[in-house]
């Protein structure tokens, strides 16, 4: 069972302080190493699981060795058809950027009674997917992504406080381009809640970028699997949003 509203007090005090955090998104299918884990432990301040589509991967494995090996959070990231299972936090998301019914609510309605049996901790986010490219996130989710359009994305944005999430996540999908800093600004603006940046970032000078564009957490996942980016890497950058 988790410490009640834990994770949550965690993201509203970084964001409070006007700090910034770093997330890594673990692939059940291409889990890091204990050692791996213990190396990004310093430099994370929380941890997500999942993705659009495990195939052969355990996500209960998966969360069980990153909390035998890290102090910092697990939070699920549920991708469609996803095994609800227990850990620290879930994104409870809502894509509010397309149009599939089974995506703004089916799953939620699925997932739900679970979430609550395992006493989950519920993090209610809006999740957006922005860009023009093709990737996996746009062809599982049968939608297509926003245009990076400021209007477009800012009016998402608007219409996901209204209806009440706390949380806003901005994907340009893996294999994607980073999603641009005037979209970033607009959606840190107008929402004032803490946003999470993801999708294309290869580089830290792009984890960079998205901080100073507004983005509370950036989210790196494929970058760690190919070791474009490494711990020492980024190390200075981190510590420099922390301050």
């Amino acid at each position: 069972m988790h410490d009640i509203d834990k994770t949550k007090s965690l993201i509203e005090e970084i964001f409070s302080k006007g700090r910034k955090g770093l997330t890594l998104l673990i692939d059940p299918d291409k889990p890091l190493s204990s050692t791996e884990i213990e190396q990004w432990n310093d430099l994370v301040d929380l941890w997500l699981v999942g993705g659009s589509l495990i195939v052969n991967g355990d996500v209960a494995e998966t969360v069980s060795v990153i909390k035998a090996h890290s102090n910092k959070p697990v939070v699920l990231f549920p991708g469609p058809g996803m095994p609800i299972v227990r850990a620290d936090a879930i994104l409870f998301m809502s894509l509010i950027s397309g149009r599939n019914p089974e995506l703004l609510i089916g799953q939620q309605v699925i997932n739900a009674p679970m979430v609550r049996k395992l006493g989950l901790e519920v993090l209610p986010t809006a999740y957006m997917i922005v860009g023009n490219s093709k990737t996996s996130a746009h062809y599982m989710s049968f939608t297509l992504p926003i245009p990076e359009k400021k209007e477009l994305v800012e009016a998402t944005a608007l219409a996901g406080l209204y209806l009440g999430f706390q949380f806003f996540y901005l994907d340009g999908g893996s294999g994607g381009n980073p999603i641009s800093s005037g979209i970033i600004k607009a959606v840190a603006r107008t929402t004032q809640r803490p946003v999470f940046v993801g999708g294309g970032i290869t580089t830290v000078e792009q984890c960079v970028k998205a901080w100073n564009s507004g983005a509370t957490f950036v989210v790196i996942g494929t970058a760690v699997e190919n070791g474009t980016i490494k711990p020492d890497d980024i190390w200075e950058a981190v510590q420099q949003q922390k301050r």
